[in-house]
């Protein structure tokens, strides 16, 4: 029998967590690789850019819930193998297309859509994947670890890329995220630890079916404020992503190199939060804790719009920023998955799993879009300081409800949370 904190020692485990290190490392260099290649060898325009860039978002939006139904009706290894097999194949058409010279920007477009869309099926399995890989007690130290595959690739991942482009092109880098997939999907197909039996339907995905992940959420009262949150987080989220790069160059005058160095203290950061996220829920009760990172990240936002004065100043606020509030931020996220995971029942949570991603995926874009408005309107300064008090915003959710009286993740069961029916 296994114990809390010896999943280093868990061969089925490692299995797992080595492939899904190399996929996501992979998966960061297509990330940068195909804009990259967009650019340099099709010279695209700012509008096929833009449409690049959304489409990936879209196409999960769109196959989010026929993902949750696949999760929770079939077993969730061989899904995840296929998914992985199905994204190494799409990813080979660009080196593919390349090395034939016949590259068009309807490619990108194809490989950016489907890979997004087997993302979702992937994603979606994956965290449902995991308590039956591990036990209970175990999810938070394996959430970590997974966490930390996620945070490597973010520090290792611009720097790869930008070499890996430079030596070998952008195709040939994709090529390499391909092969990750391949490499995840030979790892998984390794485990050899029992999955346990999915009750299998042969009628067709109904709505009743479909839906049955947000009536989950909005019926649990855990998983209702954790889906609230995610819905106002993302939305102001937007914002960021769409102003912080515009912000630093026209605003405070700082290079790309300089922002580039600040991004990656970011995932350096995020690396750090995640190493560290076990050990404070022994520490802080759960729920203080969960609060506790956001308003942390919120408050390291609102030094963003601070920022001001000669470059080195400008910088150390950014960097001060994107360090802590990237520390802060997998804080709160391996718990609320963890949590997810241990209240949600088995058979419902592929489309739980499915539903918070299409609720992050959705809002996401209309927040970016509504920042750009705002911007243009009131100056990017005020917009990125709403951003911050969005995210402050966000956690009420979380105070005005169980959450915040939440100790353990533990507790929740013995609240009498855990995997209530509620569907």
């Amino acid at each position: 029998m296994l114990r809390a904190g010896a999943l280093r020692r868990d061969r089925e485990f490692l299995k797992l967590w080595s492939g899904q290190t190399i996929s996501q490392i992979g998966s960061r260099i297509t990330r940068d690789g195909l804009p990259y290649t967009a650019v340099l060898v099709l010279h695209a325009s700012p509008v096929q850019m833009g449409l690049l860039a959304g489409l990936g978002g879209i196409a999960a939006l769109a196959a989010g819930p026929l993902a949750g139904v696949l999760a929770d009706r079939y077993r969730r290894r061989p899904t995840l193998i296929w998914a992985d097999l199905g994204r190494a194949a799409v990813l080979s058409l660009v080196p593919l297309a390349a090395f034939s010279h016949r590259m068009q920007m309807w490619q990108l477009y194809f490989v950016v859509a489907l890979a997004g869309a087997l993302t979702i099926v992937f994603d979606s399995a994956y965290q449902a994947y995991l308590p039956a890989l591990v036990r209970p007690e175990q999810l938070l130290e394996g959430n970590r670890k997974l966490a930390l595959s996620n945070s490597t690739a973010e520090v290792l991942g611009p720097g790869m890329t930008g070499l890996l482009v430079r030596v070998m092109t952008g195709p040939i880098a994709i090529l390499l995220d391909a092969a990750s997939f391949v490499v995840s999907a030979v790892s998984i197909l390794a485990i050899r630890r029992r999955e346990p039996a999915i009750e299998r339907t042969h009628h067709a995905p109904g709505w009743h079916e479909i839906t049955a992940g947000f009536r989950a959420i909005a019926a649990h009262p855990l998983l209702r404020p954790l889906g609230l949150r995610t819905v106002t987080a993302a939305f102001f989220s937007g914002f960021l992503s769409t102003l912080y790069v515009l912000f630093g160059i026209e605003v405070l005058g700082l290079g790309p190199a300089v922002l580039g160095v600040l991004i990656t203290l970011g995932g350096a950061g995020n690396f750090f939060g995640a190493w560290i996220s076990e050990g404070m829920v022994e520490r802080f009760p759960l729920g203080k804790l969960m609060i506790g990172s956001h308003v942390v990240v919120g408050l390291m936002w609102l030094l963003i719009p601070l920022a001001h004065g000669p470059l080195y100043v400008a910088a150390a606020f950014l960097g001060a920023a994107q360090f802590f509030g990237d520390m802060a931020y997998p804080v709160y996220d391996i718990h609320a998955v963890t949590l997810r995971q241990s209240v949600t029942p088995p058979e419902v949570l592929g489309r739980v799993n499915a539903c918070m991603q299409m609720l992050f995926k959705g809002m996401l874009p209309l927040g970016s879009v509504a920042g750009g408005l705002l911007a243009q309107r009131f100056g990017m300064r005020f917009t990125l300081t709403l951003a911050a008090l969005g995210i402050f915003a966000s956690a009420l959710w979380l105070v005005f409800s169980p959450v915040r009286a939440l100790r353990g993740h533990g507790h929740a069961a013995s609240a009498g949370f855990s995997k209530q029916p509620c569907v």
